[in-house]
């Protein structure tokens, strides 16, 4: 009886894996390729940051759904 509850709860867990994935890649862009590419091309501080905000928030909504 407790098998087909197992087998539910481990089909719900790894529905999420690409979300989690895609949200996990966002945010490292936003740490690390965002201000590395800002930097080579001339980008200010502020708009690098405003970037990496956008990015993250895009990142936490990727792992909310």
């Amino acid at each position: 009886m407790s098998q087909p509850l197992a087998q539910s709860t481990l089909t719900q867990s790894s529905g999420n894996n690409g979300a989690l994935l895609l949200g996990t890649g966002l945010a490292l862009a936003s740490m690390i390729l965002i201000p590395a590419l800002a930097t080579r091309i001339g980008l200010g501080a502020s708009l690098t940051g405003a970037l990496r905000m956008a990015v993250m928030k895009a990142s936490s909504q990727a792992i909310r759904r």
